[in-house]
């Protein structure tokens, strides 16, 4: 890459896409963006990002590519079109930072590489919040050189973690939230138990914020968006249990144990079930408050 900032084309500009697009703009990249949705693409041409009508003009030269999109079948679909493939620069880097299957991205990073594009996969903790404000986790994977070239391109959006070869950033992130969601479910069963005994919900949590069942649910997720009756974190719960899906598979792919996350899957699977489409993953405290997680539980 030259010293100058790198040109990135941005495929993907979401919940998550469109702020970090953003943060990127504004740290003096040039961005060009693509997203099916032409709403979004008009809200990122709002402030300096490149609108394409046509994802090949996307990635069309451009030193970098950024993908934020729903999963590997999505991201496959793009990687794997060979008219889209030839019209990116071989050394491209191509960064998927979507919650991706860990071992569906290492195959794809051997097919990309004899096209002589380099593939990291880089996904995100923080949620909207984060993305706004630049304070993701960004979990690295591949190879150490490549990652120092877009580190330029990864900074502006938080910090990034070298996790090791490639998929071990999308491992790392199902892992994470397969941890997430196991201890929001817990918390909010202690925390409703405590109510209905007469507990005060805040005296809860400063007991459990300094003792050992701290966690970031009773940090973060209970006091910012379930006390106040929000539930907006920004992160659906459907997406949690497609990365809890994946951290499962991946246990048993590698023949680790999964006794508790299989179970956790399961119950988030049925919550969700109960719950809307569009339910953000901190509802699942208004599901166990409700007749479908109190009479089966």
């Amino acid at each position: 890459m030259s010293s100058a900032p790198p040109s990135i084309g941005f495929l993907g500009l979401g919940n998550m896409g469109l702020p970090m697009s953003r943060r990127l703009v504004e740290a003096g990249h040039n961005v060009v963006g693509y997203d099916l949705s032409v709403q979004a693409r008009r809200r990122a041409a709002g402030f300096g990002v490149r609108e394409m009508s046509d994802v090949g003009d996307a990635v069309a030269d451009v030193e970098l590519i950024i993908l934020m999109l729903p999963d590997s079948d999505a991201v496959t679909a793009v990687l794997s079109d060979d008219a889209l493939l030839g019209r990116i620069a071989p050394q491209t880097i191509v960064i998927d930072m979507s919650s991706s299957e860990p071992l569906r991205t290492r195959v794809l990073a051997g097919s990309l590489k004899l096209r002589g594009i380099r593939l990291l996969d880089a996904p995100v903790s923080g949620g909207v919040l984060g993305a706004e404000n630049g304070k993701l986790t960004i979990m690295a994977g591949g190879d150490k050189a490549v990652l120092d070239l877009a580190r330029p391109c990864l900074e502006p959006l938080g910090t990034v973690i070298h996790t090791g070869p490639v998929g071990s950033g999308h491992a790392v992130k199902s892992l994470n939230n397969l941890l997430s969601a196991t201890h929001l479910w817990i918390t909010s069963e202690a925390m409703l138990a405590g109510v209905r005994f007469g507990i005060d919900p805040e005296v809860m949590l400063s007991v459990f914020n300094g003792s050992s069942g701290r966690s970031g649910s009773t940090e973060n997720k209970w006091p910012k968006f379930v006390l106040p009756g929000t539930y907006n974190s920004g992160f659906g719960l459907r997406l949690m249990v497609k990365d809890m899906g994946i951290a499962v598979q991946l246990a048993e792919e590698v023949g680790a144990p999964s006794v508790l996350g299989s179970e956790a899957l399961e119950l988030w699977r049925k919550a969700a079930q109960g719950l809307p489409p569009s339910a953000d993953h901190t509802e699942i405290v208004r599901w166990l408050e409700g007749e479908g997680g109190a009479n089966d539980n």
